[in-house]
């Protein structure tokens, strides 16, 4: 295969993900092989390719193509999730842009329009990790609303409502105004806002004891709520309020009487002590409310608007209520005083509006009992976290776990089936025909007819189809024997988010433990978030995120898959900047080169012997690649795949291209070896298959360039290098390698300090104790002359220290001496200033004895540093002035 001088993606990369699918190497069926399982988390199905998607699926993607080529059956499950609430606001949204009102439309004219505009934009976001180069297994692809995930969440329902594990009541639930629906605890984020504190007069009824104008004074920072005031609370330990013990007040603007109650749950130290209850607006108030008997008011519409409760102020938005009632409260002196007050206020996850706590009558699934064997996998570490920091997390909330609200007011979604009966009540069954069955028996009429029957409006929380995910994508839920479910179940890794812990990874493993006894899968790595050079967290309303398929035209695949994992260990958030792509297509084009390089050495007749210098290097790469390949392994293995890329790169980079190809390169104009180059043709080989799960497209191009290749070969199901035992001659020579490497360091060192053109030959001189063995590579390395085992060094001669050997290369010939004297006498200047400055650190007995221990060893190594440089300098500095 001809290769072009420079590496063009656009080239590369369609052409060989085609061929890749063309011969279904993405595909699993079960075997005799060990499986590899990982399904992906299913992103919104109108959505598109963010920053953090490319961070996620490219380290699953590397860890999939890395398990097929280490012999596994690998089977990564693409899909999408129908996302509730974010689909039904676009399609509502997009239907106000033509003039139609959802309310205007019925529940299946409105479907029709979901289903069209889900249809029309979903998959995207498939066809876009295509771009990447996922290899998800394409003939797998789920979605949580098709017809088998759909009856999977229908008939989990059942069955949990069965088990007595799903209730339906009126209770507390966070209301989202945006959405018109509740949400879990769990889709609400608490952000600190700059708000009021408002001190408002409540006047005491009068009894005769009390004067016209007394007043409690109550501190609420949610004025519009006061509609709701069912009563004010006070603690009965709270001496400055035992004056309104058994008494009432009217509440302002509403005119209504409350009596005062008596609760240690009030903080006698905030505000006035005095609160105001608000049963249907405030999850305290709500308790209180039950405690006490009170009344509960709902004053707010499902749009956040204020209902009938709300007097003239009926009809209009909650915080447009908030600013008019304060200037009526001022108006009518009913306002003591504000103060700026800072609280913690929840949003809506999905809508980022201000949630409205809202009592509501919603369905529930009791977690406690369900989560302790989900709690016990993670402790015991049958279930791993990647990093283990996020064990603490989990355990919290797990161990605090509330009821979870699975309803959502929505039409899109899957709908609850729970029948309402004609006289009350209602059923639950998984089909419309067992609802009817039940329903005859429930109500002893026979002659119950379908239509008789009323299904629940509300739909399931999207996260409650997502939890079944690693079993339903298998069908494991309606057929819980199958074939792919008993062979690929339990998954191997999955790759996701720490802010989803919760909403997914905990609630994901309870199911798998309620409907499969086991963990759902082995480990959790957890990602970090992409944030830009501000440390802002990347989104498009901040306008602050690249687009991703722009990226990858423009360094190539290889190169923003690479660019996102230089700087990306596990857990850590990603401070991203273009210039890591830039620096991806920066080694792609290093492999291009270095390949270029290789393939156009012309081969030298077969009784043309190796050099000693390329035999010595073929044995010193073939023990540090060898052990390179362990390192990586052990990264792999430990989930330090950041790290594991990094050793790749620099075994290529640094080892491969800057020492090797070096070694081993023939003279301008010569050929090279067979042996040596049939050698280097193997270690590039191995070095693909390293690099192939980070940088797949480059890596099949070269691979299939490397050699003759049959029809259906490809470097993604080649072997993975595996390391093996070191031996005691591979680890010597890699040992005696870092002292040649510092020779050759500081000869090239000694040439650009001393400008010294690479053309000119120097001569080196060694101690007794120096090596021979390497001569020939050193003298190539750094075009020596010769090497001469001398007992002085020469005058004139530049000295350096290797281990404790001392190294000499005589100048006098290639330099200035009366510049190589003032610039030794000023370098002695500095380093005797600098090892003054140690000494008094040192000879200070308080920061010897208080430092770290540490810290004073690091400074003693820079006192003999810099006192052995000091006696080189010296005594160069006497050569020369001989």
């Amino acid at each position: 295969m001809e290769i072009e001088s420079k590496y063009d993606p656009s080239r590369v990369e369609g052409k060989w993900y085609d061929y890749w699918v063309e011969n279904r190497f993405f595909h699993s069926e079960p075997d005799g092989r060990e499986p590899f399982t990982v399904v992906i988390p299913p992103p919104n199905v109108t959505g598109v390719l963010h920053m953090g998607h490319m961070l996620n699926n490219t380290i699953q993607d590397i860890l999939v193509r890395r398990a097929r080529m280490t012999g596994k059956n690998a089977c990564w499950v693409p899909g999408t999730d129908h996302a509730s609430i974010a689909t039904e606001a676009k399609v509502v949204a997009k239907l106000a842009s033509e003039g139609i009102e959802k309310s205007a439309l019925s529940r299946d004219e409105f479907l029709t329009h979901a289903w069209d505009w889900t249809h029309r934009h979903g998959g995207i976001i498939l066809e876009q990790l295509k771009k990447l180069g996922a290899s998800c297994d394409w003939d797998r692809t789920c979605f949580t609303m098709d017809a088998k995930r759909s009856e999977s969440v229908i008939r989990t329902f059942a069955d949990l409502y069965e088990k007595g594990l799903i209730y339906r009541g009126v209770r507390m639930v966070n209301w989202d105004p945006a959405a018109r629906t509740a949400l879990s605890d769990e889709e609400v984020i608490y952000r600190e806002q700059q708000g009021k504190l408002y001190y408002l007069r409540y006047r005491i009824v009068s009894d005769g004891a009390a004067g016209p104008d007394e007043y409690a004074v109550v501190a609420t920072t949610r004025p519009e709520t006061i509609f709701g005031d069912t009563a004010v609370c006070i603690n009965p330990n709270d001496p400055k309020n035992a004056h309104l013990k058994g008494r009432k007040v009217i509440v302002p603007v509403a005119n209504r009487e409350v009596p005062i109650i008596e609760d240690e749950y009030v903080d006698i130290e905030f505000g006035t002590g005095c609160l105001k209850v608000t049963p249907a607006h405030d999850v305290n108030d709500y308790m209180l409310g039950e405690k006490y008997g009170l009344e509960t008011v709902d004053i707010f519409n499902g749009d956040g608007t204020l209902n009938a409760h709300g007097l003239h102020y009926a009809g209009m938005d909650r915080f447009e209520v908030r600013r008019e009632i304060e200037a009526e409260l001022e108006r009518t002196g009913l306002m003591e005083k504000t103060e700026p007050y800072v609280n913690k206020v929840g949003f809506s996850e999905r809508t980022h509006v201000p949630i409205e706590p809202k009592l509501s009558m919603q369905w529930f699934l009791k977690m406690e009992k369900l989560a302790r064997p989900a709690l016990d996998a993670v402790e015991d570490d049958t279930i791993r976290f990647h990093p283990a920091k996020f064990k603490n997390m989990y355990r919290h909330w797990m161990e605090n776990v509330k009821d979870w609200c699975i309803s959502r007011q929505l039409w899109w979604g899957h709908r609850i089936p729970a029948y309402y009966l004609p006289q009350g009540g209602y059923v639950v069954a998984a089909t419309p025909e067992k609802a009817l069955q039940l329903a005859r028996e429930k109500t002893g009429n026979r002659s119950l007819q379908p239509a008789d029957l009323r299904q629940d409006e509300d739909v399931l929380d999207t996260w409650f189809s997502s939890w079944l995910w690693p079993i339903s994508v298998f069908d494991g839920i309606n057929e819980p024997d199958n074939r792919d479910i008993t062979y690929y179940y339990p998954t191997n890794d999955l790759i996701t988010a720490p802010e989803i812990i919760f909403f997914w990874v905990a609630r994901m493993i309870i199911s798998g433990f309620e409907y499969r006894h086991l963990p759902c899968f082995r480990n959790v790595y957890f990602t970090g978030i992409v944030r830009d050079k501000q440390g802002r967290k990347m989104s498009k309303s901040l306008g602050n995120s690249p687009d991703p398929i722009e990226l990858m035209e423009k360094y190539g695949a290889d190169g923003v898959r690479m660019g996102m994992l230089l700087s990306s260990p596990a857990g850590n958030d990603l401070p991203f900047e273009e210039a890591l792509c830039e620096q991806g297509r920066n080694f792609s084009n290093k492999i291009w080169n270095a390949f270029r390089l290789v393939k156009g050495w012309e081969t030298a007749s077969g009784d043309t012997p190796q050099p000693r210098s390329a035999a010595i290097a073929v044995r010193w790469f073939g023990a540090q690649l060898n052990r390179a390949v362990g390192k990586i392994d052990d990264s792999f293995g430990k989930y330090r795949i950041s790290e594991a890329l990094m050793d790749v790169y620099k075994l290529f980079w640094d080892d491969f291209s800057s020492w090797y190809l070096e070694m081993i390169k023939p003279g301008y104009q010569q050929p090279v070896d067979r042996k040596s180059l049939e050698a280097t043709l193997a270690f590039f080989d191995s070095l693909l298959r390293l690099l192939h799960p980070f940088m797949p497209f480059i890596t099949e191009e070269l691979w299939q360039a490397l050699a003759d290749r049959r029809p259906g070969e490809s470097i993604m199901i080649s072997d993975m290098p595996l390391p093996r035992a070191e031996t005691r001659e591979e680890a010597g020579i890699l040992d005696d390698f870092g002292d040649v490497r510092d020779v050759i360091a500081n000869i090239r060192s000694i040439r650009l300090q001393k400008n010294i053109a690479q053309k000119e030959t120097l001569v080196l001189q060694v101690p007794a104790s120096h090596d021979a063995a390497y001569d020939t590579v050193i003298s190539k390395m750094t075009n020596l002359s010769a090497i001469e085992k001398t007992p002085e060094k020469t005058p004139g001669s530049v000295s350096f220290l290797v281990g404790t050997r001392e190294y000499a290369v005589p100048l006098l010939a290639n330099i200035n001496a009366d510049e190589e004297i003032a610039r030794l006498e000023a370098e002695i200047e500095y380093t005797e200033g600098f090892l003054a400055s140690v000494m008094k650190k040192l000879g200070n007995a308080k920061f010897v004895a208080n430092a770290n221990p540490d810290v004073v060893a690091n400074e003693r190594k820079k006192q003999s540093d810099a006192q052995t440089r000091l006696s080189t300098l010296h005594e160069n500095l006497a050569q020369l002035k001989k």
